[in-house]
């Protein structure tokens, strides 16, 4: 920070002016840190379906008059602001990327676009959900559902090649379940939007499991080896294994790699949930 040092003697018209404008200069940054809230809009086009979201942002972080709006064929249905569970919780364009970017797609087949509006509540690991809308062609009006990702997000993509997308995430229920959450790991997780609902379909994938459990396995013995006991992983790895059909052998294979003193406790509470989060049938 610059310091103006003055002395007793009198100011002289040149150090006056020098001084005047100093002081303008700090007016103005000043008036920089106080000025009014940035507005920002997010947007997003499918056919003759638009969206925006409008925010203001006041201070770093912090978002206010958060608004969704959708237009069809040039007509307003819907401007509604959006409820925000804190002033951190802010609009994020499209989770699996594309920033400023809010997503119009045909979810399910229907000729029909529907909306995405991605939030994040913020918080060092939490957490991220989707608003999605679809219009009601007998009410007029759209409807929304609510899906939570926790800490992850997702990545929309076309898993079938049927041409409508997958929401290609992880389970979010096993972070800090069984270790800190950087030693976490999460089995695959795969939904599709169908008829206003959100549909695990994970199981229908069993290549993408079998690859997604290999992962797993390399990623738990780069933790042992880097000194973590690497249950987080075994976890996940394990859950991935019953989406095959393949808890037997999973069973098989964390019991010979886990040998901690812990071992009776850990897989009576990795037992029980799984069987709590739908793992074991």
């Amino acid at each position: 920070m610059n310091v103006l040092y003055t002395t007793p003697t009198m100011i002289t018209s040149r150090s006056f002016i020098s001084q005047c404008l100093i002081g303008l200069a700090l007016l103005s940054a000043t008036a920089v840190f106080t000025q009014t809230a940035t507005a920002e809009t997010i947007t997003g086009q499918l056919g003759n379906v638009r969206a925006e979201i409008s925010y203001e942002k006041p201070e770093e972080y912090k978002y206010k008059n958060v608004r969704l709006k959708i237009i069809r064929a040039g007509k307003t249905v819907l401007d509604q602001k959006q409820l925000q569970e804190n002033e951190y919780d802010r609009p994020v364009g499209n989770i699996s990327g594309q920033e400023n970017n809010l997503p119009v797609r045909d979810l399910d087949g229907n000729k029909e676009p529907e909306i995405i509006a991605d939030f994040f509540t913020g918080g060092a690991h939490c957490c991220s959900y989707s608003l999605i809308y679809r219009y009601d062609k007998k009410s007029q009006k759209y409807i929304k559902i609510r899906h939570e990702w926790g800490n992850g997000g997702y990545r929309l993509r076309d898993l079938d090649k049927d041409g409508l997308p997958e929401f290609d995430s992880q389970d979010d229920r096993f972070a800090y379940a069984f270790t800190a959450y950087a030693a976490s790991g999460y089995p695959l997780q795969i939904w599709h939007y169908r008829q206003g609902k959100m549909v695990n379909v994970t199981r229908r994938y069993p290549k993408l499991i079998s690859n997604h459990a290999s992962e797993l396995w390399q990623t738990y013995t780069q933790a042992r080896q880097q000194g973590d006991d690497g249950k987080g992983f075994l976890a996940a790895y394990l859950a991935d294994k019953y989406l095959l059909g393949q808890g037997q052998d999973g069973w098989g294979r964390v019991q010979q790699a886990y040998k901690n003193s812990d071992r009776t406790k850990f897989f009576a509470d990795l037992r029980k949930f799984l069987r709590e989060t739908g793992y074991i049938r």
